[in-house]
């Protein structure tokens, strides 16, 4: 297998996180049994089986990669991909893709997916993708992916098995969807992006930027220029709920040192041993 882009990894009940990201350089994220990923910044070689992605928003470190991806796709034969873009995205980067397809003279065959705040993108009958607005310098896109489960309705819950199946036969819906968040994506954000969307300390998995860590930054001037600071982290760190907290987008200023010396200093159990440090 060709090894062309750095990937880490790391494996959490049934779920593996794989991917990448470094401010201003490349971000990619994918999650493999889910069969979709996060951004792309660039793109691994051997990420290309993967046939869907929500890219976050529009700087070059987080879809310059994409002309790439689904030209590689359409060489070796695979099925066009499905690209899910920030709405106000998909006429440029469609113009983008068509001025690839003249330069490269090569088809680009994809599926372009606009999508809003709000939206609600299915996956499979157990997974659906959520968007949520995020606070950035161009509009930007957090997501959580929910599993779904059917569950008995309260009301319901102290009847016999035989009274269950006779309401079931009846006609009468006895159960309900209920959902469990079980990854959020924050992409590049303020503070704002987690604090608006508060299903995202919930999720089993979040992957969330940590741009700057030196007690020297201003934080007004990073909130502005959408992104967090170690000390938004720390402010927040009773509300994370989460299993596994991934930090990442670390900026180019800092040696991976200096990035693991502060957080130890200010998070010296590193939340109770869920944060994972993405260097």
């Amino acid at each position: 297998m060709v090894n062309n882009l750095p990937v880490k990894t790391l494996a959490h009940k049934e779920l593996t996180i794989e991917g990448y990201s470094r401010a201003a350089v490349q971000t990619y994220w994918r999650i493999p049994e889910l069969k979709f990923g996060f951004d792309l910044g660039a793109h691994p070689w051997d990420f290309m089986g993967t046939p869907t992605w929500f890219v976050s928003h529009t700087h070059l470190d987080h879809i310059a990669g994409l002309p790439v991806y689904v030209a590689r796709r359409r060489m070796m034969k695979m099925e066009p991909p499905t690209i899910y873009l920030p709405a106000h995205a998909v006429e440029m980067v469609e113009h983008v893709l068509k001025a690839f397809h003249r330069l490269d003279r090569g088809r680009l065959p994809v599926a372009i997916k606009s999508i809003l705040p709000g939206d609600e993108i299915e996956i499979s009958r157990e997974l659906v993708v959520t968007a949520h607005a995020t606070k950035h310098t161009v509009p930007s896109l957090g997501f959580i992916v929910w599993e779904r489960r059917k569950k008995l309705k309260l009301e319901y819950a102290d009847l016999r098995g035989d009274q269950i199946r006779d309401l079931r036969l009846s006609g009468v819906e006895i159960s309900e969807e209920r959902r469990v968040p079980l990854v959020a994506y924050t992409g590049d954000t303020s503070p704002a992006g987690l604090d608006d969307n508060p299903d995202m300390y919930r999720a089993q998995v979040l992957i969330a930027e940590m741009t700057f860590v030196a007690p020297g930054h201003r934080k007004d001037k990073i909130h502005k220029h959408g992104h967090m600071h170690l000390d938004d982290w720390v402010e927040r760190a009773e509300r994370f709920q989460n299993e596994v907290i991934i930090a990442s987008h670390f900026s180019t200023r800092y040696h991976d040192k200096q990035v693991e010396y502060h957080v130890r200093k200010q998070l010296p159990d590193f939340l109770g041993g869920r944060l994972h440090l993405w260097l």
